[in-house]
């Protein structure tokens, strides 16, 4: 097993711990007692049951290189990195802009340093951008034409000291996937997600658009005790296509 690997492996598919995701989602908490209470509620739940940012957190722990978080949605992950201790700069871009909003508000008001948020919708166009990329929970809403495309472009993105970090739905015959898309489904019905999941990878899919791309990547299942299938793909610049880098 791989340093990177046994990392992944050593959070055990847990959330966050309960006093860790309670800070964050107090951030979300509107300042009138009568005010919405649902993005701290969402937050709360979120972080205090899915596995998604301790695996996202081991994987990116040690590198230095800056952060961009395709579809970032309330900029959780920002949260998460600085109260791991984690200074990477980091940029999210979302298409919801009332999400982009409303995260940028929380973040500036948290405090939150290096951090920084834009309307982007990634069916459209890419930002620029050199250092380590997340796609958290975003792939399924691209066509399989336009995944391999975007894992092209960000592969570019990638500098030697640099991890793609992805967290996606697999494609099988699983009950697990079978969940995960009457879920991702559910959300698009009752507006949370503005998308509707268009196409799930398989592992196989995923991991020969990786490796065309100059890529080495590790697969790593990120259930935890959520009923979906869901996995954590990390991805590296093969050791040669790094050599040829430093080189130049």
């Amino acid at each position: 097993m791989t340093d990177l690997a046994a990392a992944i492996a050593a959070t055990h598919g847990r959330p966050l711990a309960p006093d860790a995701a309670r800070r964050i989602a107090r951030a979300f908490a509107p300042r009138h007692v009568l005010g919405n209470r649902h993005d701290y509620f969402y937050t709360l739940i979120k972080l205090r049951s899915d596995p998604l940012y301790p695996g996202v957190l081991a994987a990116l722990r040690g590198t230095t290189a800056p952060v961009l978080d395709l579809g970032c949605g309330l900029g959780l992950l920002a949260h998460a990195l600085r109260q791991d201790g984690q200074t990477l700069p980091w940029r999210g871009v979302d298409i919801d802009a009332d999400k982009i909003h409303r995260g940028r508000r929380v973040a500036a008001a948290s405090g939150l340093s290096g951090v920084d948020f834009d309307v982007v919708d990634l069916a459209r166009t890419t930002p620029d951008h050199r250092g380590s990329v997340a796609i958290l929970d975003v792939l399924q809403y691209l066509q399989a034409d336009a995944q391999a495309a975007l894992l092209r472009t960000v592969a570019g993105m990638l500098t030697p000291d640099a991890r793609l970090v992805i967290r996606t739905g697999l494609a099988d015959t699983s009950g697990r996937s079978r969940t995960t898309r009457v879920t991702d489904r559910l959300a698009n019905l009752i507006g949370w997600m503005q998308e509707r999941a268009r196409c799930y990878p398989t592992r196989e899919g995923l991991q020969a658009t990786l490796e065309d791309a100059g890529l080495q990547a590790t697969f790593a299942p990120l259930y935890g005790n959520t009923p979906f299938n869901n996995w954590l793909v990390v991805a590296e610049p093969r050791r040669s296509a790094r050599s040829t880098s430093d080189a130049r």
